[in-house]
């Protein structure tokens, strides 16, 4: 009996009987695909069939040495995957198109080859001769990596098995093509089938495999979803191409924390790694100026400032324009309606621009008292004292609400030079305040508003 055809959306992995234009699951155009079954083999054939072997037990007491570590001499690398890098690890890596995926690995590979840990790169998309022109031009000729230019999923893993390497880099894995699935390169059958291979070999044969994927336009890893489940580590890296800062983001880590960021800075000898992010982040900031505010925030473990601008313009178009670049949109629409209707500051007829500085993308509610004291500071043309920061999450209500960690971002911030802070009433601010810290605790929106701007 032939089989239905299946169709699977390649933004969302909803399944679908028939083809059409539009996926009816995330509203995604021209993104569903034929996705034809794997060969008939041992594996696709009922498991009721035949009896299986059963499987060892343990319980929640059991003790288990923790899984040695490997490190790289990266230690933004090792930062970001908990520590170094673990045995028959699955790592998948995504990023934008030239934003430093491939320079990141291959100087990755290398300190691990020196580190003691037998290396192969393989790449799906330059020869061979190409990558070992970058590795001219980033100083790593003399490292001992193997390389090897191949898409073919069966001879690769056929190599790995004889080589018997200890970290496997794959660039990437829309590339490969596994001979029994019936579909081009980079389709949700031939990836999710490549990931499942290389996976599953290296929990198999205890090898360390990092997968490089591509992004979509909206910045999700190409490919079905599944493969991000697949994995033990999921990394972004992320930047702007006007700026030199990339940032090494761990969205998913079963060895490690989540939300981890690693800041390395693009030089014409590779990525070199920045110590003291905030520094960086606000070695451009000059004197004081209206709709600039240094906000405290945390990524992962880490502190970091970073310098939140906003320009307030009066519009001319019926419908002023909302601008965001590093920050939610969504959250800085909630914070003008929050201003609008418990402090009775409207933005109607203005034009608002906001923007991370330095190409640092900021994902947490600590931000909000931040982009109203910058949003604020631009309309009313009043510049916050230099030696402030500011953190705070604000509701809907217009309350202020505490944040975690507030210690570890009044020491960051005083380590910075920074004397002052605004942050929400409540919680141990006060008593967890560095000496020589002033603290100016509010309680909500409105009394900020009118203390710190006379206005409300």
């Amino acid at each position: 009996m032939a089989k239905t055809p299946s169709f699977t959306c390649t933004a969302c992995g909803a399944k679908h009987n028939k083809w059409s234009g539009r996926c009816d699951a995330c509203g995604e155009w021209n993104s569903i695909i034929e996705e034809k079954p794997l060969s008939a083999g041992p594996a696709s054939k009922s498991l009721g069939m035949r009896r299986g072997h059963p499987v060892p037990l343990t319980n929640l007491s059991t003790e288990e040495t923790p899984p040695p570590r490997t490190h790289s001499g990266m230690g933004e690398l090792d930062r970001v995957l908990g520590g170094g890098l673990v045995p028959a690890s699955a790592i998948l890596v995504g990023g934008d198109p030239g934003i430093g995926k491939s320079t990141l690995l291959l100087q990755a590979a290398a300190r691990f080859a020196q580190a003691g840990l037998k290396t192969i790169y393989v790449s799906g998309e330059e020869a061979s001769a190409q990558v070992r022109m970058r590795a001219q031009r980033l100083g790593l000729a003399d490292a001992p990596v193997q390389l090897a230019a191949e898409t073919n999923l069966r001879d690769i893993l056929t190599t790995l098995e004889a080589e018997k390497p200890r970290l496997a880099i794959i660039d990437s894995i829309q590339t490969m093509w596994a001979d029994n699935v019936d579909s081009a390169p980079g389709s949700v059958s031939q990836v999710r089938a490549a990931a499942h291979e290389l996976t599953t070999f290296a929990k198999r044969n205890g090898v360390s495999v990092i997968l490089v994927g591509h992004v979509t336009k909206d910045g999700q890893i190409a490919g079905p979803r599944v493969v991000e489940h697949m994995v033990d580590t999921v990394l972004y890296f992320e930047g702007e191409r006007g700026h030199q800062f990339r940032i090494l983001r761990a969205v998913k880590n079963r060895f490690g924390p989540a939300d981890e960021i690693g800041v390395f800075e693009m030089t014409g000898g590779g990525l070199a790694e920045v110590l003291n992010p905030s520094a960086l982040f606000l070695s451009e900031r000059g004197q004081p100026s209206p709709g600039s505010v240094v906000f405290s925030g945390i990524e992962g473990t880490r502190p970091v400032l970073v310098e939140f601008q906003a320009l307030v313009a009066p519009s001319p178009h019926s419908q002023p324009r909302r601008s965001v670049v590093g920050w939610d949109g969504g959250r800085l629409n909630m914070i003008l309606a929050v201003l609008e209707a418990r402090c009775g500051i409207p933005f109607a007829g203005l034009d608002v621009y906001l923007n991370v500085a330095g190409g640092m993308k900021v994902n947490e509610p600590a931000a909000d008292l931040a982009v109203a004291a910058a949003l604020l500071s631009a309309r009313e043309d009043a510049a916050l004292p230099a030696e402030t920061v500011v953190f705070g999450e604000i509701s809907l209500s217009g309350a202020l609400r505490p944040v975690g960690q507030t210690e570890n971002r009044l020491k960051e911030a005083q380590k910075l030079g920074f004397s002052a802070a605004i942050a929400p009433s409540g919680g141990k601010t006060a008593e967890n305040a560095p000496k020589g810290m002033q603290v100016n605790q509010m309680g909500d929106l409105t009394a900020f508003v009118g203390e710190v701007f006379g206005a409300g």
